[in-house]
């Protein structure tokens, strides 16, 4: 079974653009990709896409419409936050499957603005705000206070999450926004649901990402391997059953089996991992997923934060991009980006942000309902 490479990667700046539309902005980031190494819509075998807004709407196409109606297959993937990890994913299979050579995978999303989550309830007496609420900053308000009942994490340790998130996106010129947030900031914003304040909430931004995936034959065919970056290892994992209560989602499981499968894959353990790209939808979410991925043993977490571990110039940084909370989180592209985002400081690339000496990177996405996509990346010489 050949290996997979990522020989093209890029993404377009994160923010809000209600003048465009969704195909326009797929294209944008595919022809970055594409220009990244230096192949055309030609080249291409097949396209993955990924887009959960529009799921019905056929958006791998109509992005082709913009940039080379070739005839190729078209894949449209929607797997809720695991939606652009998912297209991903399902173009590294072709490529080690061995049906195409070379690939196109695109992640986009329009965001709209206010809470997700809340809707769809199934029969019976609606538990919404009666039995807690499905709504997501309660959902990850509700993980994050099981976390400090069970390990003493406390609001301040949730908050510096965000400190350090929004300190990383200073130096990152894609991420939505480039302040500063001090910890008195975080901790006096509104409160949206405790302990999660808004600055401890991501940012519904519109955004794209795209990538060139290629097997090793290809990609040193044409002279592609300088850049490449090796796909160690692709996991997707949705929640095993469990004898539990079934009111709130369970935020952990299907991420702690996917880590286990993916670092088997790749044959490293988390501390051969030099950077993580993890799902801060919320700040109680990354302090949940430091242990839920094994960067530290349970009910380390709090004490991982305080100590920078996870900062930029720490033992393992995570979201050196800034993360969903100020990066931006457009739920369709958000897979590749973070894909983008390691594959960058492999390649040596990241300018003020660069983790030095990165050779193995880790990036996590989680949709609830539920759909885990991990992968393993490394750099190649």
């Amino acid at each position: 079974m050949t290996n997979a490479y990522v020989v093209g990667i890029d993404m377009i700046k994160f923010g809000r653009f209600p003048e465009r539309s969704v195909p326009d902005l797929g294209a944008e980031a595919a022809l970055m990709a594409l220009d990244d190494c230096g192949l055309k819509i030609q080249d291409m075998q097949a396209l993955y896409c990924g887009n959960l807004g529009q799921a019905n709407a056929m958006v791998g196409q109509r992005v082709l419409q913009q940039i080379g109606q070739t005839g190729i297959p078209v894949v449209n993937c929607a797997n809720a936050c695991a939606t652009g990890a998912t297209a991903f994913r399902e173009a590294w299979m072709s490529i080690k499957a061995g049906v195409y050579d070379v690939v196109l995978a695109v992640g986009v999303e329009q965001m709209g603005r206010g809470l997700l989550g809340g809707s769809g309830a199934g029969k019976g007496i609606p538990k919404e705000g009666l039995l807690g609420s499905g709504t997501m900053p309660a959902v990850f308000a509700e993980a994050g206070q099981e976390h400090a009942r069970k390990y003493g994490t406390t609001f301040e340790q949730f908050a510096k999450v965000s400190v350090k998130n929004h300190h990383h996106s200073t130096l990152n010129p894609k991420a939505m926004y480039q302040i500063e947030t001090p910890l008195e900031t975080v901790m006096n914003a509104e409160m949206i649901a405790y302990p999660n304040t808004k600055l401890m909430c991501s940012v519904n931004v519109d955004g794209s990402a795209a990538a060139v995936l290629c097997s090793e034959k290809k990609a040193k065919e044409l002279g592609l391997m300088g850049r490449a970056v090796k796909v160690a290892a692709s996991v997707l994992t949705s929640d095993p059953w469990q004898e539990r209560d079934l009111v709130m989602p369970d935020v952990n499981t299907c991420t702690r089996k996917a880590a286990a499968t993916a670092y088997e894959m790749a044959g490293i353990g988390p501390e051969d991992v030099n950077l993580v790209e993890l799902h801060d939808c919320f700040a109680t979410a990354e302090i949940l997923h430091y242990e839920n991925l094994g960067l530290c043993k349970d009910g380390e977490a709090g004490r991982m934060i305080d100590e920078g571990e996870s900062a930029l110039g720490g033992r393992v940084p995570v979201n050196v991009s800034g993360g969903l909370l100020s990066k931006g989180h457009p739920l369709g592209a958000t897979g590749i980006a973070n894909i983008y985002e390691v594959s960058t400081h492999l390649r040596g690339e990241a300018g003020k942000r660069q983790v030095e000496g990165a050779s193995v990177g880790l990036t996590h996405v989680i949709g609830l309902g539920s759909a885990c996509a991990l992968h393993v990346l490394e750099k190649v010489s």
